[in-house]
């Protein structure tokens, strides 16, 4: 019944189809990080303190001229929070802030990325720290070397969104997270 001309023709054709279309599947490039910086800022007490956070892993599958197509998924080490002062730091690694005993992740994961212009990018993140998740928006830029890329975004969030301490008449409740990862292909 099918042995016609257009029957084998199609049965010759069908696996290059299927490897091109399996193909653009996966086009997007798996990137590795090389470098990272998180960074935050918070005003206490009337003045800006500064940290750190280290130990940045992620899972980076992104195509600049697909990002809808496209993953970002990262986790940095709760316990790496650093401002430069051991006091602070092991005060913020307890239950009333980061708990990094009960939640030792905080992770970030993309809903959706956009292109906007330019080297310009829209994400929607699924943010989660201490167990709660809280879909945040962030405009970041990617741009391309050769090899190389990187990512630099700010994340502004409201930190008792996430249980991380008290309302507090000293400390503000806004928090800015500067980002800035270099990867490799």
């Amino acid at each position: 019944m099918f042995a016609g001309p257009l029957y084998k023709y199609m049965k010759k054709l069908l696996p290059v189809m299927l490897l091109f279309m399996v193909g653009s599947v996966f086009a997007q490039v798996k990137q590795t990080v090389t470098q990272s910086s998180i960074s935050f800022q918070i005003k206490n007490l009337g003045f800006m303190t500064h940290g750190t956070f280290s130990g940045l892993q992620a899972d980076i599958n992104f195509d600049p001229a697909k990002p809808e197509a496209s993953s970002i998924n990262a986790t940095i080490d709760a316990n790496t929070v650093n401002t430069d002062n051991d006091m602070r730091d092991n005060h913020l690694r307890e239950d009333t802030y980061f708990d990094v005993a009960k939640y030792p992740k905080i992770t970030l994961k993309s809903v959706s990325l956009k292109h906007k212009s330019g080297n310009n990018y829209d994400g929607q993140f699924g943010l989660t720290i201490k167990d709660k998740t809280q879909t945040v928006d962030m405009p970041f830029t990617y741009t391309e070397a050769g090899n190389t890329g990187e990512f630099k975004g700010i994340l502004k969030i409201k930190r008792t969104d996430f249980n991380v301490g008290t309302s507090s008449m000293v400390m503000s409740n806004d928090v800015e997270i500067d980002i800035d990862v270099k990867t490799g292909k």
